[in-house]
């Protein structure tokens, strides 16, 4: 090597080590990073779904989850009771059975409370059967540890066929737990499982991962729903929050707030393109939340 190539290299060994010290990385925007975080579980759950669906009609444990947002689209819904936010609790059919929800409008569709305790009975042994078989474990507990939220009819679409009802379900106590099972022709035909979904930075009104389960049918029946159709809409509402709005097909009903719990419902008669509109109040009446300023909350479906 010549004497100035040996120069060069020197120059350039030289500016090398002085980048490296005067080149800093940025701080890490970690709130910044864990809600887009947020965000992309959602969606990658979604689509994960809408695999799921595509391969076969698969029972207890295919449902897709994902987050919904707000919009609107003309149709008629029913109305759906509203109660404070600190209801009494409506004792179970069964002796040591799970608790009924705070209101009579969260059974819709005729669904007596026996029939919604009798379906969560059947998802949970189903889920206990399979555990025996050698399944994983999910730990569910007993039906005396859940209160349950809402029922109503679910519609058979071109991944399942047949219609059924769906029977919602919480879990406080240890760990906490949120179902929704699908109950068909007498058994368990579908079970949907999440865990605490709420965060010390999460909004004062957070949807339900699986809430779309609820107010969409397959993703394979997307432009061609079979109507009128029963859909329902749940989630988390912290203690600031005094009123949840939740405007779906046209319509705004007033959600039930059960114990840390929110659930609205009503029918769908008409096609709808955007998922539901909720927004969130405090005692004052004041807006604290609005699903449209929520970047994790999809809007349309």
């Amino acid at each position: 090597m010549s004497e100035e190539e040996r120069d060069f290299e020197e120059q350039l060994r030289e500016l090398l080590a002085e980048d490296a010290y005067t080149i800093r990385p940025s701080p890490v925007p970690y709130p910044q990073i864990r809600r887009q975080g947020v965000v992309e579980r959602r969606r990658r759950v979604a689509v994960a779904g809408a695999v799921l669906v595509t391969l076969a009609a698969v029972p207890v444990g295919a449902f897709a989850l994902d987050g919904g947002r707000g919009g609107v689209a003309e149709t008629a819904t029913t109305p759906t009771a509203s109660a404070s936010a600190t209801p009494a609790r409506t004792p179970s059919p069964t002796p040591g059975g799970p608790a009924g929800p705070a209101t009579a409008g969260q059974l819709r569709d005729g669904i007596t409370l026996a029939q919604a305790v009798d379906g969560l009975d059947k998802c949970l042994a189903w889920q206990r059967h399979n555990e025996a078989q050698g399944a994983h474990k999910m730990n569910l507990g007993k039906a005396e540890d859940y209160r349950i939220i809402l029922a109503l009819d679910s519609t058979g679409d071109f991944n399942s066929p047949g219609d059924g009802i769906f029977v919602v379900a919480v879990k406080e106590k240890a760990t906490q737990i949120r179902l929704v099972c699908n109950i068909k022709d007498g058994g368990a035909s579908g079970l949907n499982t999440a865990g605490g979904d709420r965060q010390p930075d999460s909004p004062p009104v957070l949807v339900d991962t699986g809430a779309n389960k609820l107010y969409q049918q397959s993703f394979l029946n997307k432009g061609h729903w079979k109507l009128p159709f029963s859909w329902g809409f749940i989630g988390t509402v912290d203690p600031t929050v005094a009123k949840v709005t939740v405007s779906y097909g046209g319509a705004t009903r007033e959600a039930v707030l059960d114990h840390g719990w929110f659930a609205a419902s009503g029918t769908l008669t008409e096609q709808v393109t955007k998922n539901p509109h909720v927004k969130g109040y405090d005692k004052g009446g004041k807006l604290i939340y609005d699903s449209d300023e929520d970047s994790t909350y999809q809007q349309t479906m």
